[in-house]
């Protein structure tokens, strides 16, 4: 695999500081039972490293010290590591929001048949995979009967409530392009998504997220391969939209990977690109036990020319477009 941080490190990109830490993610693993093109974690079956229960037990500790009111947990696939469930509790019981980015075919591994029903009691939101409401485009991205496992998926959520008026259990859809494009108006494709899917398969859910996909890991080597990097990258460029700082998510949330170190937000993480800590100077690792004492807010977010993949046209976030925000 092509590294790509040495083309992004050297940067104009302009400096950030954070606001109110509001939003803790957490990377509990990179296993997954799928692999897909895009991923910028480079998950997939054969991966082994997953947080431990000390880890999974400094985490609520820190939610609990900073008050923090989102738990945002992702992968892999989070729901393989064995102290899931045990974290969901934990964060619900001290009244944190606590988000599941779930890629649907999850539902249906051997072992996680009540997982469904288990987010539900727990009143999870779930933040879902579907890169398309094409069964071809899921397919050719994701690997063949995807799509179809995906839409059972969904389906077992819609009657659980997941998606449905007045329910309060939330389900959103993550979209990403299917190449080295940025992704198209948020609010349009929000709306063929939910004529699509709900004329063909009965299925609903509340908002989409599009999120662009970051030059980074398996989606940056294909990039490298196919000569088309640095083209990608002046795209990104060349679609920045200033009004955006205002809104990327690296202001509100930190990044926590699967052994409690810190970083500025997911995609930094995968870059090695360290969180930089008051204090801690730039030959320690922050880690999670850092914040138990240490207020984040003012500091100085570490970034790179992937930053603009955050910042072009609509912005894009964890929590989809940024222009939608304002």
């Amino acid at each position: 695999m092509h590294a790509t941080l040495p083309m992004l490190a050297a940067t104009d990109f302009p400096p950030l500081r954070r606001a109110r830490l509001d939003t803790l993610q957490v990377n509990l693993g990179y296993r997954c039972n799928q692999s897909c093109l895009h991923c910028h974690v480079n998950a997939g079956p054969t991966r082994t490293e997953a947080m431990d229960g000390d880890t999974a037990a400094l985490v609520l500790q820190v939610l609990a010290a900073r008050a923090i009111a989102t738990l945002d947990l992702t992968g892999g696939a989070p729901e393989l590591n064995p102290h899931f469930r045990t974290l969901v509790r934990g964060a619900r019981a001290l009244g944190v929001r606590v988000i599941d980015r779930c890629n649907l075919t999850i539902l249906s591994e051997p072992g996680q048949q009540d997982l469904a029903a288990f987010l539900a009691d727990a009143g999870v939101e779930v933040v879902a995979s579907l890169p398309c409401y094409s069964v071809a485009n899921v397919d050719r991205q994701r690997g063949e009967g995807v799509f179809e496992r995906s839409i059972a998926g969904l389906r077992a959520l819609n009657a659980l409530g997941y998606g449905q008026p007045g329910s309060g259990r939330v389900l959103n859809l993550v979209y990403n392009p299917q190449g080295a494009v940025l992704p198209p108006p948020q609010a349009a494709l929000q709306a063929d998504y939910q004529r699509e899917l709900s004329e063909h398969f009965g299925v609903v859910f509340n908002q989409l997220f599009v999120l662009t996909n970051m030059p980074i890991q398996r989606f940056g080597s294909t990039l490298v391969s196919k000569g088309t990097f640095d083209s990608y990258l002046q795209l990104l460029k060349s679609a920045y939209q200033p009004h955006n700082l205002a809104t990327v998510m690296c202001r509100s949330l930190i990044s926590v990977d699967w052994q409690g170190d810190l970083y500025d937000c997911d995609f930094n993480q995968m870059l090695g690109l360290r969180a930089r800590l008051a204090g801690a100077g730039d030959s320690r690792r922050p880690h999670l036990r850092d914040l138990l004492a240490t207020d984040v807010e003012g500091e100085a977010i570490h970034v790179a020319q992937h930053c603009y993949g955050c910042t072009a046209g609509q912005g894009s976030s964890c929590g989809g477009a940024l222009a939608d925000a304002h």
